[in-house]
């Protein structure tokens, strides 16, 4: 069996989807796309589609090792997302090939179901309340948040207010059996951070989340020392070797995205690394239905798995939804909270093909906000 097609589709609201099929007509599925930069993504999917054609699909790892190592210039987030989407797509053939789960030919499962949580939105803390009850009401048991707007970078008492009424107001609703996450999505100076993290400990966050950028590393271990709060990061770091300062200074969750940190190939060896330190994966994922299949893969078989993300009905998602783009809704039917193990082979999602060509005629050019302070400078989005 040989690799005889790569295709391509953007579809909103702001996802690309990789097509990969053989010449003996079986056919994978894959997510590779910088959220913003779909375009570039794209172009690193056809460079890498020149030595994949032709190729044996099942040689997985050989071909890995390739697309990451076999340029002279390697990594960053448009070729690990590249090599992401692929990766997930020759898994999804591998499984369909030998009629498995891809959860079984990683070793097979460790849990039956997968808990996940539901986006809240909160960078508007007076529609905290109401969202999170909504959620409540849909059977989550877990949501996640920003815990701020715009911040400026030695915040105001107000500022911190208002992240502190954004997490007291969730846990009234939540009540004690269940949990909320803070997303400080990089907002937060490491200054606010550490003047925000004792008090919010107060509201018990399942964790925090990026309380710097991935880029300020060097402030992440007195922050795990500031609070009782579990830290979490993760979704803008690609390889094993960029988790291994944060898992080293005692980050409790990390949050690869399958998407772009190299696929599920890559996911796997990210989770057995934070294993060894004693934390927990909870893999980033505000996309589409192939990421959150594949994420669900690894998740299954993964004994440090913690929660997962997933984005139907998240603030994104304004021109299409996660299910418009499947044929069957079933393996993204929430029960309690959480999506069920199934056995069907590979990633185990029926993605409706002719609703992606029709999303692809369309096209998107999704690009984030940029934010700027009062006095025209720029803000972290």
């Amino acid at each position: 069996m040989k690799i005889a097609r790569i295709e391509t589709f953007l579809a909103p609201p702001r996802w690309m989807f990789v097509r990969v099929e053989t010449d003996e007509g079986v056919v994978g599925w894959g997510e590779p796309v910088v959220e913003g930069r779909a375009e570039p993504v794209r172009a690193a999917v056809e460079v890498l589609a020149e030595y994949l054609v032709g190729q044996d699909p099942l040689r997985i790892e050989d071909h890995w090792q390739v697309m990451t190592k076999g340029g002279f210039y390697r990594g960053g987030p448009v070729l690990s997302s590249a090599v992401a989407g692929l990766d997930q797509a020759l898994w999804d053939i591998k499984g369909k090939t030998y009629g498995q789960p891809v959860h079984q030919l990683l070793g097979g499962p460790v849990r039956e179901r997968i808990r996940a949580y539901a986006w809240v939105g909160g960078d508007e803390p007076s529609e905290v309340r109401d969202a999170v009850s909504a959620q409540v009401e849909a059977g989550f048991t877990a949501v996640k948040m920003n815990g701020s707007g715009r911040m400026t970078p030695l915040a105001t008492r107000e500022e911190v207010r208002a992240c502190l009424l954004r997490a007291e107001t969730a846990r009234e609703v939540l009540g004690d059996e269940r949990d909320f996450a803070l997303d400080f999505h990089g907002r937060v100076s490491p200054a606010n951070a550490r003047r925000l993290l004792p008090p919010l400990a107060e509201y018990a966050p399942l964790f925090v989340e990026e309380p710097v950028l991935s880029e300020h590393m060097h402030a992440v271990p007195d922050l795990v020392n500031a609070s009782n709060i579990p830290i979490a990061l993760g979704e803008r770091l690609f390889t094993r070797r960029e988790f291994l300062a944060p898992l080293q200074a005692g980050v409790a969750v990390v949050q690869p995205d399958i998407s772009h940190a190299g696929g599920i190939s890559e996911l796997r060896r990210i989770a057995a690394l934070a294993e060894m330190y004693g934390a927990h994966i909870a893999p980033h994922c505000p996309l589409g239905p192939v990421a959150l299949a594949a994420s669900l893969q690894v998740a299954f078989t993964t004994p440090n798995f913690l929660i997962q993300e997933q984005s139907i009905g998240i603030h994104y998602n304004k021109d299409a939804e996660l299910i418009d783009y499947v044929a069957d809704r079933e393996p993204f039917r929430f029960v309690g909270g959480s999506l069920l193990r199934t056995e069907r082979p590979g990633l185990g999602v029926d993605i409706d093909e002719a609703a992606v060509r029709a999303a692809d005629a369309k096209g998107h050019a999704w690009r984030n906000p940029v934010w700027r302070y009062e006095d025209g400078s720029f803000a972290e989005w």
